[in-house]
């Protein structure tokens, strides 16, 4: 199990895409879970309402999605179990496209940045971390 969630190929690509995604989520989760870059901060974050009712209770699902990014964030940019840190991303990604900027496509409060943000996340989760990453050397490089 181990080594299928470090297995990762030798593709240059994915580096850039590790960084420029896991450096935008750490900013996000930081400003969620510690209220850094003028964020709302964990209990306020807690207290919004989730993006659909059946997401009870809503502090958990809007906790779960701050530690979510942040977590992610940090994995993907390490390199280090790159798919579940890009799992966690997509699954944010989703949530937030579906029940937060839908239908609305572009920015302010569109969707085309967590769209981007989405593929990104999916480019990870299927080709795994790349060169310069944990995974890599977790795998012996192979």
């Amino acid at each position: 199990m181990l080594r299928r969630l470090v297995q990762t190929g030798s593709s240059w690509p994915m580096v850039p895409l590790r960084l420029a995604l896991g450096i935008d989520f750490i900013g996000h989760g930081l400003q969620k879970v510690l209220g850094t870059f003028n964020g709302p901060g964990f209990a306020k974050f807690t207290s919004f309402p989730t993006p659909f009712p059946f997401m009870r209770p809503a502090w958990l699902w809007m906790g779960l999605a701050a530690v979510s990014e942040l977590v992610g964030g940090i994995l993907v940019l390490l390199g280090l179990f790159t798919r579940v840190g890009a799992f966690l991303i997509t699954f944010v990604m989703i949530v937030a496209i579906v029940g937060v900027h839908w239908p609305n496509f572009f920015a302010p409060a569109g969707m085309e940045l967590a769209m981007a943000m989405l593929g990104m996340s999916l480019a990870l989760l299927i080709g795994g971390g790349g060169q310069l990453s944990v995974d890599r050397m977790i795998s012996g490089g192979r």
